[in-house]
C-alpha cells in the first residue's frame, strides 16, 4: 500500500481546482478509484473535492430501489413496519462494506464506530418521529419528507467518512466534509451551508471528500429526490468557480448502450453540448441531473464525464456552444417504461387554447411529458410510466371525447448537430425493413433529438437498428 508522504507546494492557482463527483457504483470498488483517481499523479493529490455517493445499492436500501421500486427502509418507517430492525441489518450490511476497505488503509474500529454513532442515533430521531405523527397533531407529510432526508444522508455521509479517514491513513491531507447537518442546529439554506463548509478549508494543501447530500433549509429531496448528489455537486461548483466539473461513472458516455449493441460496436462521444445532456435527461440516461447541470450552462463552468476504470481516456466534455462540425447521430438512446396518452375529440380543430385544458390536467396530477405529437383532432403525449395513474385518467376521461393508453417505447436519435438532409428517411426506412412499425415520431427544427415511437418488445431491436444505420454506416 503506497504512502503519500508531504505536503506539495501551493503552486495551483485557484482555477485548476478541480470538483469531482463520484457515483455509487464507482466508490465500492474504491480501490481503483484510488488507483485511476485520486493517487493516479501523486503530485496532484490536493486542490481537488470529490462528492461522493454513497456505495451502491446502500441508498436504495435506505429509501427505495430507484429502477424497480423495492421498498427500503423509509417504506418500513412510512407504513410503521418494523424499520428498527431494517436499521440494524443495514449497520451490519456497512460493517462489512468497511471490512472489505482495511487492506486499503481504512481504519475499521473509527469507522466502524461512525456507523453505530449515525445509525443509533438516526434511529432515535425515527422513533421519536413515529410518536409524534402518531399523535395526529401534526403534519404527517412533513415528517416524512424529514425522515426522508435523514436516511438519505447516512449513505454518504459513511461513504465521505470512509475515503477521508483511508486517505489520511495513506500520508494524505484529507478532510471529511459533512453537509449533512449533523448535530448541528444552523438553519441554513443549502447555499449557505456549502458556503459555511468551504470557508476556512485551505484547498491547495487539502482533498476534500463531501457528502453528496446537503442538508438545508428547503429540503434538498423536496425538488430533486434522488438527484440531490448532483445538485450537491453543482452548487460546490458554483460557489468555488473550478475551469470545469468532473463526473466519474463505470463507462463511457457513449454513441449507444454497450449491453445492446455490443462493446465493440459503440464508441465513446468526445464532446457534445448541454443541450444534448437534456435530451438524454428526459429519457432518465442523464449524465447529470438537467437542474443541477443548468446553473453550471448559465455560468459557463464545462462537465466532463468520464469513465473512472478508464482514466487516461479524456472522457467527454459538455460545453455550451459546442456544435458538431459536421452533421450525424451522436448517440442512440431511449426508454421502454414509457406510456402513450392519445386525446382524441373532434371540438379540438380550430380552437384556440384547446390543448391548454390538457395540460392543465397533466399539471394538476404533476406530470410532465417526454414528447407531444398533435393532428386536428388528437394530441399524443409521452408520459413515464411512473407518472401514469388511474387518477390522471379519469381526469381526462371526464372532459375530453375519447381517451387512450398504451405502454409503449420510445427510441431517441440524438446530436448537436443532425441537420442533414434524408436522415429521417433513412432512420424510417430502416426501421421498416426490421418491420418496426413508428406508432408516431416527433422532431423539432431544432433538429437535436428525432423520437420514434415504437411497440414496447421491439425497443432493443429498434436501437440496434439505428444505431447501425446511423452511427455505424456514416
Amino acid at each position: 500500500m503506497a504512502l503519500i508522504t508531504g505536503k506539495r507546494k501551493s503552486a495551483k492557482r485557484k482555477n485548476q481546482l478541480r470538483v469531482e463527483k463520484i457515483g455509487g457504483t464507482s466508490m465500492s470498488d474504491f480501490g481503483k478509484i484510488l488507483d485511476n483517481i485520486i493517487l493516479q499523479d501523486p503530485k496532484n493529490v490536493y486542490n481537488r473535492i470529490f462528492v461522493v455517493s454513497a456505495y451502491g445499492g446502500i441508498t436504495n436500501d435506505l429509501l427505495e430501489h430507484k429502477k424497480n421500486g423495492k421498498s427500503g427502509i423509509f417504506k418500513q418507517f412510512e407504513t410503521r413496519a418494523d424499520y428498527r430492525m431494517g436499521m440494524n441489518t443495514l449497520k451490519k450490511k456497512l460493517f462489512r462494506i468497511n471490512k472489505g476497505f482495511v487492506d486499503i488503509g481504512l481504519d475499521l474500529k473509527s469507522a466502524n464506530n461512525f456507523v453505530t454513532d449515525r445509525f443509533d442515533e438516526a434511529t432515535e430521531i425515527l422513533k421519536s418521529m413515529d410518536a409524534v405523527m402518531a399523535s395526529g397533531y401534526v403534519n404527517r407529510t412533513e415528517l416524512l419528507f424529514s425522515a426522508r432526508e435523514l436516511l438519505a444522508s447516512l449513505g454518504e455521509m459513511h461513504s465521505a467518512y470512509n475515503s477521508a479517514n483511508i486517505l489520511n491513513n495513506r500520508g494524505c491531507n484529507a478532510l471529511f466534509i459533512d453537509l449533512s447537518g449533523w448535530g448541528d442546529g444552523n438553519e441554513f439554506t443549502i447555499d449557505e451551508r456549502t458556503r459555511e463548509a468551504f470557508k476556512s478549508v485551505d484547498l491547495m494543501e487539502t482533498v476534500c471528500f463531501a457528502t453528496g447530500y446537503t442538508k438545508g433549509t428547503e429540503g434538498i429531496m423536496r425538488e430533486f429526490d434522488r438527484g440531490y448528489s448532483e445538485v450537491t455537486f453543482s452548487k460546490i461548483a458554483l460557489h468555488l468557480k473550478p475551469r470545469e466539473v468532473i463526473i466519474h461513472k463505470e463507462f463511457h458516455l457513449c454513441s449507444g448502450d454497450p449491453e445492446i449493441m455490443g462493446m465493440k460496436r459503440v464508441k465513446p462521444v468526445c464532446n457534445t453540448n448541454f443541450d444534448v445532456a437534456d435530451q438524454l435527461a428526459d429519457v432518465d440516461m442523464e449524465a447529470i441531473h438537467p437542474k443541477a447541470s443548468k446553473a453550471l450552462e448559465t455560468i459557463g463552468i464545462p462537465i466532463r464525464v468520464k469513465n473512472a476504470f478508464e482514466p487516461d481516456h479524456e472522457g467527454t466534455l459538455i460545453t455550451k456552444n459546442y456544435i458538431c462540425p459536421e452533421s450525424r447521430i451522436e448517440i442512440i438512446t431511449g426508454s421502454c417504461a414509457v406510456t402513450s396518452v392519445s386525446i382524441y375529440d373532434t371540438r379540438m380543430v380550430g380552437q384556440v387554447g384547446f390543448d391548454l385544458k390538457i395540460m392543465k390536467t397533466f399539471s394538476d396530477h404533476n406530470v410532465s411529458f417526454i414528447c407531444k405529437m398533435t393532428n386536428a383532432n388528437t394530441i399524443e403525449i409521452i408520459i413515464k410510466d411512473k407518472n401514469y395513474s388511474k387518477a390522471l385518467l379519469k381526469d381526462l376521461k371526464a372532459n375530453f371525447e375519447l381517451i387512450t393508453y398504451k405502454k409503449v417505447a420510445i427510441v431517441c436519435a440524438i446530436g448537436s448537430n443532425i441537420a442533414k438532409p434524408g436522415i429521417l428517411g433513412m432512420a424510417a426506412n430502416a426501421l421498416a425493413r426490421k418491420g418496426i412499425n413508428i406508432l408516431a415520431v416527433s422532431q423539432t427544427s431544432r433538429q437535436t433529438n428525432m423520437q420514434f415511437i415504437v411497440q414496447r418488445n421491439e425497443f432493443v431491436e429498434a436501437q440496434k437498428v439505428l444505431h447501425e444505420t446511423l452511427c455505424e454506416q456514416i
